[in-house]
């Protein structure tokens, strides 16, 4: 799963962990199993103001784009986040 982020200054706060295909962000799943090789699922068909971009799957691998919520004092890698390629489950290590 290619995890892409999107920064924006905020005082929310983000949670993810990944089991499979799904994501759980601040507690709520959302599987992505179901989503065939080379098709969409528009970010409007999500229920979710973290992920902001459609959801992809191109050559078996989910692709997405995250908001990023982060402080005014924020790192350098938390204004200008690397994309993280997910291969194992577990919790997503946030460049915060």
């Amino acid at each position: 799963m290619l995890i892409n982020f999107s920064p924006i200054r905020s005082g929310r706060t983000l949670e993810i962990t990944k089991t499979g295909e799904t994501l759980i962000i601040n507690g709520e799943s959302f599987d992505f199993s179901q989503l065939a090789d080379g098709a969409t699922l528009p970010k409007e068909a999500i229920d979710c103001e973290f992920i902001v971009s459609d959801v992809n799957r191109v050559n078996g691998e989910i692709e997405l784009t995250i908001l990023l919520p982060h402080s005014a004092n924020a790192s350098h890698e938390a204004r200008f986040p690397e994309p993280i390629n997910m291969t194992n489950d577990g919790q997503v290590v946030l460049p915060i």
